[in-house]
């Protein structure tokens, strides 16, 4: 066979329909994804902006009108000619729920397919066991269902972000030492009786890397890492677009890092650390408060203070955070080395402190390697996880959504609606 050559094959009469059938849907799809991305259009510009005729339009959107997926909100006006009826994906097709736990927190926000946020319940993390922390994630789900005015059964896909990586096989999530009981068999289980089979639960690091990509400082970077320094330690990786999880799940878990403690006196030989991991253990807001405490600061109980005192000028939390930015630096160190990503972006409430840790992250990165990254701050805050969240949770609902309603979808000639059937012409209007 010759570069360039066409070969006929048989087609029969079912594969004709069959590609009618594809290409009828994939033109629905890429029309309610136009709709999603740029707002309200007419007929007329949408046919002019996707360059699909003007009757493949008019066909399509009938279509995804009795699917329930489009509607008409009204007329644009002061154009030439007749007035034109401006569509938009409907919105409520469909909802979604994101669901973010840590250590002293759980967070759920439900929202419509277009990502407005209808309800939201934040709640106190006060759980000691794996059952009682999901009975108050389902409580707070929901709450903020009826908020919406909802009822839970309205979801149609929930995501859940946990510190973590799950074993999907033991039905448990692993690695994930600051939630007490949170490691248990048959924890999946107990998730899905609680939020429904349509339950995806991601390691919440993973998701604050995709709210970045998507709404923080990675919406224009193809490749960045998010490094989260805060009650533990977590890192996401996203390369050309595209989070990376590894062979198993566990890319990025850089507690696990081997940093030794240089502030202990005396020797260190190697050391096994199971929970926490020796980067974890040192840089973590636990290991702030322990560095403060051996440089002879007295009455901070929690990092937040050790750098409320630092940015008061005290020379022993100064001290303090500037062993801490070291710390950072020979981890950041390590992932340019093997991941090169254009920038780092600290989050956490560690990491945030970047005004404050980033002249000794730069020292170290300088006096350590030539691969030295951009290092900037993530402006999600504490909701970057949730955000993550939630964008992972439209991408599938948008999906199923579409799917799940195809087959209720006309053959692309005639609608029905409100009991009479009419056949639509290139302009959308019933033809005389």
């Amino acid at each position: 066979m010759e570069v360039g050559q066409l070969i006929a094959v048989p087609v029969s009469p079912g594969a004709l329909l069959g590609s009618t059938t594809v290409v009828r849907s994939i033109n629905e799809r890429m029309l309610l994804d136009h709709l999603r991305s740029t707002g309200p259009q007419s007929r007329a510009d949408l046919a002019r902006t996707t360059t699909l005729s003007k009757p493949t339009v008019s066909l399509a959107l009938a279509n995804l009108e009795a699917a329930g997926l489009v509607r008409p909100i009204g007329l644009v006006a002061g154009r030439p000619g007749r007035a034109a009826l401006l569509y938009e994906a409907d919105p409520t097709a469909g909802y979604v729920a994101a669901v973010d736990i840590g250590r002293d927190w759980v967070r759920v926000a439900v929202a419509d397919l277009a990502g407005r946020v209808l309800g939201r319940r934040n709640g106190v993390n006060r759980a000691r066991t794996g059952p009682a922390l999901v009975a108050e994630v389902r409580r707070l789900a929901h709450e903020a269902a009826a908020e919406a005015g909802l009822q839970w059964s309205d979801v149609v896909h929930t995501v859940l972000a946990s510190p973590g990586v799950l074993d999907a096989q033991a039905g448990r999530l692993d690695l994930a030492s600051n939630l007490p009981g949170w490691g248990r068999a048959g924890l999946l289980t107990e998730l899905h009786e609680a939020l429904g089979e349509d339950l995806v639960v991601e390691n919440d690091i993973n998701l604050a890397a995709i709210g970045e990509r998507t709404f923080g400082k990675g919406q224009d970077i193809a490749s960045f890492v998010l490094l989260s320094v805060g009650t533990g330690t977590g890192l996401g990786i996203v390369i050309n677009g595209e989070l990376y999880r590894g062979a198993h799940g566990r890319a990025g878990e850089v507690a696990f890092l081997p940093i030794p403690d240089e502030s202990a006196s005396g020797p260190q030989g190697p050391r096994r650390v199971r929970t926490r991991g020796m980067f974890e253990e040192l840089a973590a807001a636990e290991g702030v408060v322990r560095s403060a405490q051996r440089l002879g600061m007295t009455g901070v109980t929690t990092a937040r203070q050790v750098f409320e005192a630092a940015e008061a000028g005290d020379t022993l939390a100064l001290a303090a955070v500037d062993l801490e930015g070291s710390r950072i630096g020979i981890a950041i160190t390590a992932i340019t080395a093997i991941a090169d990503p254009e920038v780092v972006v600290l989050t956490g409430g560690v990491g945030h402190n970047l005004d404050l840790l980033r002249a000794s992250i730069e020292r170290q990165l300088s006096a350590l390697s030539p691969l030295a990254p951009r290092v900037e701050r993530s402006e999600l805050g504490e909701d970057a996880a949730l955000l993550g969240a939630l964008a992972t949770a439209l991408d599938h609902a948008r999906t199923a959504v579409f799917d799940a309603r195809a087959d209720g979808r006309s053959d692309g000639r005639q609608v029905q609606q409100g009991g009479a059937l009419r056949v639509v012409d290139g302009e959308g209007q019933p033809d005389r």
